[in-house]
């Protein structure tokens, strides 16, 4: 980011009446975030140019609707990440309301259910005017996708990343899940990542448990304790945060391992494993 950008961009709602509502402008970009369920975040993607909007997921519909009413945009695309309940759960109903087309990974395609357009890693589509990237980010499952919007400088990434953590590994293997990460690493390190869930404060005392000595971490705690103190959101973050205070992108740091007694001769992906066990078990 440009932090600075997002601090001024991102207009973060006081709490109980507006629910964590907001809202955020990229080039040619306008994003709503709303919460759902109970600890999911609802996202509208919406192209100034053309009016298209869609919804990267489906955890409940009433927010997504209520979200829609609110900026007077009309529902025309579903961007699903993956298969699980939480995220594709409304979208027969929404495409029963709206008419609207779902995008989802081919490899979840039959789990999904009425896919309007089948998309793999590698491959790129318009939302109106818009370029939309997709990722291959599979791990938490097989076929979990992410959606890069390259000009608008944002990444949605579903529960593959999250601020200060990974998604479990409900369905692939530490190393495909290692080289997922290692995907959304190498993106511009300025990119602005919206994850689906707000996780940050268990992530954060795992991640101050594993690497105590990292001075980017002990300052980002203390900005995450007050704003989840006033119930503000903590999502979304950068590439260039994560890097730095993220233990699941920073297998090859020597703090950690030196605090964890890892040796720096072993491989990244065996240090990702040995720290998805941990945070698993914790």
């Amino acid at each position: 980011m440009r932090l600075a950008v997002l601090a001024s961009a991102v207009r973060l709602a006081a709490a109980s009446r507006a629910r964590l509502l907001s809202s955020a402008a990229f080039p040619g970009v306008q994003i709503e975030q709303f919460p759902c369920l109970r600890d999911n975040y609802g996202y509208l993607l919406h192209d100034v140019a053309t009016g298209a909007t869609a919804a990267i997921d489906t955890p409940e519909v009433a927010p997504i609707l209520s979200a829609l009413s609110r900026r007077g945009w009309r529902l025309s695309h579903v961007l699903n990440t993956h298969h699980h309940h939480d995220h594709a759960g409304g979208n027969a109903e929404l495409v029963r309301l709206t008419g609207c087309h779902v995008v989802a990974p081919a490899a979840e395609a039959e789990k999904i259910g009425g896919v309007s357009a089948a998309v793999r890693g590698g491959e790129s589509f318009a939302l109106g005017a818009l370029r939309v990237d997709v990722l291959d980010v599979g791990g938490h499952t097989l076929g979990h996708v992410a959606y890069h919007l390259p000009d608008a400088g944002v990444a949605f990434v579903g529960d593959a990343l999250f601020a200060l953590g990974c998604g479990r590994l409900f369905e692939g293997t530490a190393a495909q899940a290692h080289a997922s990460l290692q995907r959304l690493a190498a993106l511009p390190r300025e990119t602005v990542l919206y994850c689906a869930h707000e996780y940050t404060l268990a992530n954060l005392a795992f991640a101050r448990a594993v690497e105590p000595g990292n001075a980017a971490l002990a300052a980002r705690g203390g900005e995450i304790e007050k704003l989840r103190a006033h119930g503000l959101p903590t999502v979304p973050s950068t590439l260039a945060v994560e890097l730095e205070t993220n233990p699941f992108l920073r297998t090859g740091s020597p703090l950690l391992r030196e605090h964890l007694g890892i040796s720096a001769d072993e491989a990244d992906v065996d240090v990702f494993a040995r720290l998805r066990r941990m945070k698993d078990a914790a």
